[in-house]
């Protein structure tokens, strides 16, 4: 009894297998005419193919700043800034407090062209992070820094509409000079505070300690601001003092 109700139930083992055969055909089939539709019509999947790859390339450089150009201290991102970023520019001129840079973004095929640049007179205001610029310090940045010459500058902090960097120039092959370690170097400038670093300790201490090692070897070798008068020196300050102190007599002299 039960070996003939299970015998009922079960379907003929021919007929399971054309079923399976029939599925695996239109399974098959669908799979060959979209094939040759593909065959058919390859432009036009070639288009589809690249504009949407363009399209997520673009929505991707646009949401991480790939290929943007900032043309003032507020259009970079925050994010730029606490992870201590690095972009190239061009060197424009020297400013009070610094340098005017233009930034130039990364260049990315195809996508650089399709997404809107500022124009080169948007210029970013640097300073010269952790250094305070002689009128010495200024001249000599002229005198190094080449019209539109490339250079580096990493973001460590933002105080209104100026960037406070770490500014570095290549100097042939892999040596790179540091602006603000060379100038407090050559005694052309003072360590300061980085106001705009106050709340990172751990880095204001790293990027101090660096800078006030440049100036202990300027001070060292009594360059710039702490260059010593020698003994002729010292001789001739004090003669010009003891000639205006005469000049002074005589003129208190005839007015009294």
């Amino acid at each position: 009894m039960i070996g003939n109700k299970m015998a009922a139930q079960d379907p003929p083992a021919g007929q399971t297998q054309d079923k399976t055969e029939s599925g695996s055909k239109q399974t098959t089939n669908i799979v060959a005419k979209l094939s040759q539709f593909a065959d058919d019509h390859i432009t036009i999947v070639r288009n589809i193919s690249t504009g949407l790859a363009v399209a997520g390339l673009i929505i991707l450089a646009r949401s991480i700043k790939l290929v943007t150009k900032f043309g003032a201290a507020s259009e970079i991102p925050v994010k730029f800034i606490e992870k201590n970023v690095s972009l190239r520019g061009k060197f424009h001129h020297v400013t009070e407090n610094g340098i005017g840079v233009e930034h130039i973004p990364i260049s990315v095929p195809v996508i650089s062209r399709l997404v809107r640049q500022r124009p080169s007179n948007a210029l970013l205001l640097i300073r010269l992070a952790g250094v305070e610029l002689t009128e010495e310090g200024k001249t000599w940045l002229k005198h190094q820094l080449e019209p539109s010459e490339f250079l580096w500058f990493k973001l460590i902090g933002r105080q209104n509409d100026i960037l406070d960097c770490l500014v570095s120039v290549n100097r042939g092959g892999v040596f790179s000079m540091s602006l603000n370690e060379e100038i407090l170097r050559q005694g052309l400038g003072r360590t300061v505070p980085i106001d705009s670093l106050a709340h990172q300790y751990r880095l204001h201490w790293k990027v101090h300690r660096r800078l006030l090692r440049a100036e202990g070897k300027a001070e060292k070798k009594g360059k710039g601001l702490w260059k010593q008068q020698n003994l002729r020196e010292r001789i001739s300050a004090y003669l010009n003092d003891y000639k205006m102190l005469r000049l002074w007599k005589k003129l208190l002299k005839r007015i009294w």
